[in-house]
């Protein structure tokens, strides 16, 4: 099939220049922030190849002759050959696996004389490919379980070869995919699902040791099966819309839950934990004997997210103990108040709370932030590098990085919804997806306010990897949406 020869000025013009202007902004931000969190005092040439600063401005050329190179191909290209470039990707993450380089525990590096690429960095757009490719396929639906299952599949593949490398942290970006498949149409119980998981494990972990005032009750799983039975009560009001099934359950639940936690507190004491079990289990067998009686599907599961919930909730504390490293185990007791060790696990974010709160409105000014010139922030050019950004910038700079984020995101969506097929679109949510989760997860650990998971910020952190891995996702988005108007012959 030819294409029109006016083709590539159509393209050049029906570029975003929009998004292309905040991509050069945050490069921009970027560079300036690597070369404040690496600059050590004395240095004289921030633009030396010595430097991580002179090193990062080869980054961001090689990104930026790459992201010219991916505009110039045709757009077609890459739903073409979406299924080829994720199986490569998929069997170099597989090799990666058997490297014999380990760097900080984690087997996600190929070496390659002076160069180190990580190939799950560049894995993501590969997957954000095969997923768009599949689920653009005439007739699928992400309702019908058989389709949803084989999207699915093509998310969780990579991100099990990634946790074969010991990155668990990479891995877990592939969760982001799933807010694409709410948009595509997934059913809003299966994101609630995921909610409810992470309620269950902060609240049953958390409060597990804490006990009711003068009853030998735990307060974690007392809370989290209240939940399960509150949860599951909304969702019969959401879906099933039976409102004496619903009073049934929650009089029946509440009710005697009440009953024995009365009787417990003033007359004999004793863990109603166990009635609350018991209590359980009849609210599942009640709604699979619904299910039976009125025929409708949506009980059966409802009374497997009630079982399902409870057995996540009591598994979750052997995943805790004895599934997770033990580095990632102390993490996430830091990070829920449980221990504090500011001098081990808590230390990096400690630091950086430190040097954020010590920019102040306006910050200390550029290469004068003394949290990070004296290197108290490990990973200050990496994974932590917001909390440079905070010291040096202030509020202000940190707000506009923030705006700037923002901006992307927003731009887009808007981009994703005004493509023409469903593979653009897909294509574009994969990418926002990904951004936002970065974003979100990034800031949040260097604010104490999400786990240490060692997840790089967006053409902020050091390095190549992630830098080309970014401007993939986003130029080929960009290509994909310049192609939308061309005329072809």
């Amino acid at each position: 099939m030819a294409i029109n020869k006016d083709k590539q000025p159509s393209v050049l013009r029906s570029l975003d220049w929009w998004t292309i202007a905040i991509y050069v902004a945050l490069l921009v931000f970027g560079w300036v922030s690597v070369c404040g969190a690496s600059y050590t005092y004395g240095d004289t040439d921030i633009f030396s190849l010595d430097t991580r600063s002179g090193m990062q401005i080869i980054w961001i050329g090689t990104s930026i002759v790459l992201g010219f190179f991916l505009i110039m191909l045709d757009d077609r290209f890459y739903e073409t050959f979406a299924y080829v470039i994720y199986a490569a990707l998929l069997l170099l993450l597989f090799v990666t696996i058997f490297n014999p380089h380990e760097i900080k525990g984690s087997r996600s590096w190929l070496v390659l004389g002076p160069l180190r690429l990580q190939p799950a960095e560049f894995a993501k757009f590969a997957t954000a490919l095969a997923v768009a490719k599949l689920m653009s396929i005439y007739g699928f639906t992400i309702q019908r379980w058989k389709h949803f299952a084989a999207a699915a599949a093509v998310v969780l593949l990579p991100m099990l070869f990634i946790i074969g490398q010991r990155e668990t942290g990479s891995a877990l970006v592939y969760l982001s995919f799933f807010l694409m498949f709410y948009r595509e149409g997934m059913p809003g119980s299966i994101l609630f699902t995921g909610v409810a998981m992470v309620a269950y494990f902060v609240v049953g972990i958390k409060y597990e040791e804490v006990m009711l005032p003068d009853m030998p009750v735990s307060v974690g799983k007392f809370v989290v099966l209240l939940l399960v039975q509150l949860f599951s009560a909304g969702m019969v009001y959401t879906y099933c819309k039976d409102k004496r099934v619903i009073m049934t359950i929650i009089s029946f639940c509440l009710g005697l839950t009440l009953i024995f936690w009365l009787f417990s507190k003033f007359v004999i004491p004793f863990d109603i934990v166990w009635i609350q079990l018991a209590v359980t289990a009849f609210l599942i067998g009640y709604l699979v004997f619904e299910g039976l009686s009125s025929r409708i599907r949506t009980y059966y599961y409802i009374a497997l997210f009630a079982l399902g919930s409870v057995v996540f909730f009591y598994s979750a504390d052997y995943v805790l103990n004895d599934v997770m490293e033990p580095h990632q185990r102390v993490r996430i007791n830091v990070l829920l108040g449980l221990d504090e060790d500011l001098a081990g696990a808590g230390y990096n974010v400690h630091q950086s709370e430190i040097a954020i709160g010590s920019g102040g409105l306006r910050g200390k000014g550029f290469l004068n932030g003394t949290q990070t010139k004296l290197k108290f922030v490990p990973e200050q050019d990496t994974d932590f590098i917001f909390c440079t950004v905070g010291e040096e910038e202030g509020f202000v700079g940190s707000a506009s990085v923030l705006l700037l984020f923002l901006a992307l995101i927003l731009r887009l969506i808007h981009l994703a919804e005004r493509q023409p097929f469903k593979f653009g679109r897909v294509y574009g949510y994969c990418v926002l997806s990904i951004f936002l989760f970065h974003v979100f997860i990034n800031v949040g650990m260097v604010l104490g306010l999400t786990p240490v998971i060692g997840i790089p910020l967006p053409f902020f952190s050091y390095g190549g990897s992630s830098l080309w891995g970014f401007t993939f996702l986003l130029f080929i988005f960009l290509r994909i949406d310049a192609g939308r108007n061309l005329v072809r012959n």
